[in-house]
């Protein structure tokens, strides 16, 4: 599944993209573009405008009902059936794909030098170029995941 948030849900968006989904967020986009490009890349509209929910022909949106962003996740999970998940592989940022950096030595440069010597396992955003590491951020999201999960 792919998902387009609408601009009052970035941080659900960001939890979606760390859950491995095709989620696109505009921190400033019109209703229209906004069901445009669902349309256009079959996407998923995930919201909290009881307006745009009810908009004709726009039978795949849901309205989000949650305030915070981890009952949030947990909403789009129990009513949309979720099951597979593909942690680490979207940029939480821009949404990009992942890759893994095969050598350390490429990343020496972008990181600090206490991450370099003590982590081995690094991936690059394909998009923007953030890098990633599994550090203490990672497995706190994998924790709290876990808990939403059971």
């Amino acid at each position: 599944m792919r998902f387009i948030a609408d601009v009052m849900l970035g941080r659900l968006a960001r939890w979606m993209r760390f859950l491995g989904f095709d989620t696109l967020y505009f921190n400033n986009i019109t209703d229209s573009r906004l069901l445009r490009i669902a349309r256009e890349q079959n996407r998923f509209i995930l919201t909290r405008d009881t307006l745009l929910a009810r908009k004709k022909g726009n039978k795949y949106c849901l309205l989000i009902t949650a305030n915070d962003s981890l009952q949030q996740l947990m909403e789009v999970i129990e009513k949309l059936a979720l099951k597979r998940f593909n942690l680490l592989t979207r940029c939480v940022v821009c949404n990009g794909r992942l890759i893994r950096i095969s050598t350390k030595n490429e990343i020496k440069n972008f990181v600090p030098e206490f991450i370099y010597l003590n982590y081995n396992f690094f991936m690059k955003c394909d998009d923007c170029g953030k890098i990633y590491w599994e550090g203490s951020h990672p497995k706190q999201f994998k924790e709290k995941i876990k808990e939403i999960l059971k």
